[in-house]
């Protein structure tokens, strides 16, 4: 497995109250360019940053949270050159919320007022998943300070951690910008130390900040949130039922957006292979006439590790495991009426990862395979859960998805705005920031960077640990699971913008995106097999099509593929777009007898609509301009002589006249 180099935004957020007094435009240390306030831009981005003689507490916090890394920064290295009183040297924080244009994200409270209900839960779950992770390293007071709480899209990202204080309760003064203030000398905090909150995080205080949301929350959960604020500043909250609540809402609200899901899957062995140690799912082959449950609720890739007839191997077993057991879930799921909880459905998938290890292990045990010799996989799952969600009035589908991982093959979110990656790879590099012995740069110089810390099949289960995360589908997007092949050298993250929007236009088809993609990877990377399977997510409503004659035509012969409309009373194939084709649309084979009949009613459409059009000009014309609209009257239908009548006495002829 091969190493690669983080994402090329090399924007910094340089932490601390000497950084924040340095002008913008200043060089520092002939390397970083001030382009805003503590915000750096790296002008040497191939020269290794200089690291700290010691990852003490300062650092440790960060390294702790590298799992966590969608949400919280990493540490990028320090700086010592820096004009200042403090021989400190200033702390340089990479993977921060500063999109590439050197401008920080919004923070939380800019946007709640905005934001949809789905949204609003949405962030402050991610918040509560956040909060025991920071709590047990002291830093919980940062989901305390909006200023530190950013959002991008769906996303919470914190721009640096804060200390946790001793006194309760007490609030942190803030001033325009956002700069915390010692009240006792009116500067800002040191930078020896990670910043200070002079609160000691609770969850108490936590439910104050959102209840304080709570009035510009959107009216159909604003009660409901209240309620669950005021519970979490009782004097002993159960975080658990805290957790339960927060759930049930979030579900309950995301459950009443439509969702739509298509995929599509490509594979290939690459220019320097002669044979395919990745196994991906759903492949072209696996889109049947035939309804099958795990049709774009399920995305697999997998890559091999141990050689022909080892790794191959080894990915065709875990791939062919998973479908097995994953299509045995959704069964239980169809039986059992209680909404299953995450924590639940984790310990579940994690059960279904370490049987897929003991398979493949076992299969080494047989053939007395030992040490490198032995046949494992990488293992990334995708599996959009369907539950439903059962209200008074209706029930949907809960958008729940689940990513599961072990290994380096990922998974990214990709939109118009952002390509996030969703997993953390199980590698050396990884492993050695999370044990707080490097920082990540100064990691990837090992000779051993890349190399697997965990895969499917080399040891017992008792050794291995998946990574899974929840997610809820909220908005609209590409969900992609891809192999190393595809990953290394991070180009996706600098063809995401026009490669998503082609797709979200109608220009490239799902399958033509799948393909696009992999063989930019046989371009780019070129030394590995290449799998993509890449799923389109849709909640946004669809609206009904009056024609398309284009697609009538292409929808006779096009391969099927199932696009899941909104709880559908059962899975229907549906045939998958062509290039040309605008939008993903439901479809179903129909009679010549039926295209005439749709082709007449459009037609019919057209007419009337032209008709409208027709006569709204000229209502439009006759308000605005009344002599023209006469002149053109007149034009058109020449006024007809009228012949003078007779004059016509005022009162009856009388008897003499």
């Amino acid at each position: 497995m091969s190493t690669q180099e983080p994402q090329t935004n090399r924007y910094l957020w340089a932490v601390g109250a000497t950084a924040a007094s340095l002008p913008v435009g200043e060089i520092v240390a002939q390397r970083y360019q001030v382009v805003a306030p503590q915000i750096w831009l790296d002008l040497h981005p191939e020269e290794l940053p200089e690291a700290p003689d010691r990852l003490n507490g300062i650092f440790l916090p960060y390294l702790r949270l590298y799992p966590h890394r969608l949400h919280v920064p990493d540490v990028y290295g320090v700086c010592s050159g820096a004009e200042s009183e403090s021989d400190t040297p200033i702390i340089l924080l990479e993977n921060v919320p500063i999109d590439n244009k050197g401008e920080l994200y919004p923070a939380i409270t800019s946007q709640w007022s905005q934001a949809s209900p789905v949204r609003q839960i949405y962030w402050l779950w991610q918040i509560l998943e956040l909060w025991q992770p920071l709590a047990e390293l002291g830093v919980a007071a940062t989901l305390v300070d909006p200023e530190q709480v950013r959002v991008e899209g769906w996303r919470v990202r914190l721009r640096e951690l804060v200390r946790n204080g001793t006194t309760d309760f007490q609030p942190v003064p803030l001033s325009v910008t956002g700069e915390r203030k010692d009240s006792s000398t009116g500067a800002s905090g040191g930078t020896t130390t990670l910043p200070h909150s002079r609160t000691q995080a609770s969850l108490q205080q936590l439910g104050q900040c959102w209840e304080s949301w709570c009035h510009t929350a959107s009216v159909t959960v604003a009660a409901q949130l209240r309620d669950i604020a005021q519970q979490m500043q009782t004097p002993n909250p159960s975080f658990d039922a805290i957790a339960v609540q927060l759930n049930q809402l979030l579900l309950a609200q995301s459950s009443q957006q439509p969702l739509r899901l298509e995929v599509a899957g490509f594979t290939d062995t690459g220019p320097l292979h002669d044979h395919n140690e990745d196994s991906c799912y759903p492949l072209r082959s696996d889109l049947t006439t035939e309804p099958d449950p795990l049709i774009s609720h399920l995305s697999i890739v997998c890559d091999g590790i141990g050689g022909h007839e080892g790794g191959e191997v080894a990915s065709h077993i875990a791939m062919q495991s998973v479908k097995i057991q994953v299509r045995a879930l959704l069964a239980e799921l169809l039986e059992d009426p209680e909404l299953m909880s995450p924590d639940l459905v984790a310990q579940q998938l994690s059960a279904i990862v370490r049987v897929v290890n003991n398979l493949i292990a076992s299969k080494n045990d047989q053939q007395e395979r030992e040490s490198r010799r032995r046949m494992g996989t990488t293992l990334t799952i995708a599996l959009q859960l369907p539950q439903k969600v059962i209200q008074s009035d209706s029930e949907g589908n809960s958008h729940e998805l689940y990513i599961v991982s072990v290994g380096d093959s990922r998974a990214y979110w990709i939109t118009p705005d952002y390509c996030q990656q969703l997993t953390v790879d199980d590698d050396v590099a990884a492993r050695e920031v999370r044990m707080g012995r490097s920082l990540y740069r100064h990691a990837l110089k090992r000779p051993d960077s890349g190399a697997l810390t965990q895969a499917i099949g080399t040891k017992e289960a008792e050794s291995l640990y998946p990574h899974v995360r929840r997610f809820i589908l909220e908005e609209d997007g590409l969900l992609l699971l891809c192999s190393d092949g595809v990953s290394d050298n991070n180009w996706l993250e600098s063809i995401y913008g026009d490669f998503a929007k082609d797709v979200f236009s109608g220009k490239l088809s799902l399958e033509a995106a799948a393909k696009f993609l992999v063989d930019q990877a046989n371009q780019r990377n070129g030394y590995d097999n290449a799998s993509v399977v890449l799923s389109y997510c849709a909640v946004s409503p669809q609206y009904p099509v009056v024609l398309n004659l284009g697609g009538l035509q292409l929808e006779k012969n096009a391969p099927t593929i199932e696009l899941e409309t909104e709880l559908p009373a059962t899975e229907e194939p549906v045939a998958e777009e062509e290039e040309d084709v605008s939008e993903p649309i439901d479809v179903e084979t129909v009679s010549s007898s039926q295209d005439w009949f749709k082709i007449i009613i459009g037609v019919f459409g057209i007419l009337v609509i032209i008709l409208s059009a027709g006569a709204a000009v000229f209502i439009a014309q006759w308000l605005l301009n009344p002599q023209a609209f006469k002149q053109m009257r007149d034009r058109f239908s020449p006024p007809q002589p009228i012949e003078q009548l007779e004059s016509v006495p005022d009162s009856p002829p009388t008897p003499e006249e």
